[in-house]
């Protein structure tokens, strides 16, 4: 899930662990099934993604284009299903330790095109703060871009 932000942070026990100007607030989910190939993809995709306003008006931007940051946070609830009863299944979420190995290598590879790259703390109980610009929200599902992984 990514939201284009004029600023976000993300605090974990009354600590900043991530703060970002103008940006990508990235929710991240990963399934058990993603592997590092996948990221590389997504990271492409994201990085690139150009839904920054240019001279124009139009959404024509990608993060480099406009010196933006990014800031990335472990969301397993991404994958909450409430298809039965009221109480959320989490069962698609990745195993913590995988997924957390996936998410440490996602934010190396952004590290290589976005000079600023921030992140939260996996697993971690965290307060999120954003104004988010437009608002402009996008969901990057992978296996609706890339098939399933």
């Amino acid at each position: 899930m990514v939201q284009r932000v004029q600023h976000a942070s993300c605090t974990e026990d009354e600590k900043v662990t991530g703060k970002i100007g103008k940006g990508f607030l990235v929710l991240v989910g990963i399934e058990d099934s993603d592997t590092e190939q996948l990221a590389d993809r997504m990271a492409a995709k994201l990085v690139d993604l150009r839904i920054f306003e240019d001279e124009n008006g139009k959404t024509n931007l990608n993060l480099q284009s406009v010196g933006g940051s990014l800031l990335l946070i472990s969301q397993f609830t991404l994958y909450a299903d409430c298809h039965h009863g009221n109480r959320p299944s989490f069962i698609r979420a990745g195993e913590p330790k995988k997924a957390q190995a996936l998410y440490q290598y996602l934010i190396k590879t952004c590290r290589e095109s976005v000079p600023d790259v921030q992140e939260g703390i996996f697993g971690a109980d965290m307060k999120i703060e954003l104004l988010n610009d437009g608002p402009f929200t996008i969901l990057l599902d992978s296996d609706e871009m890339f098939g399933k992984s």
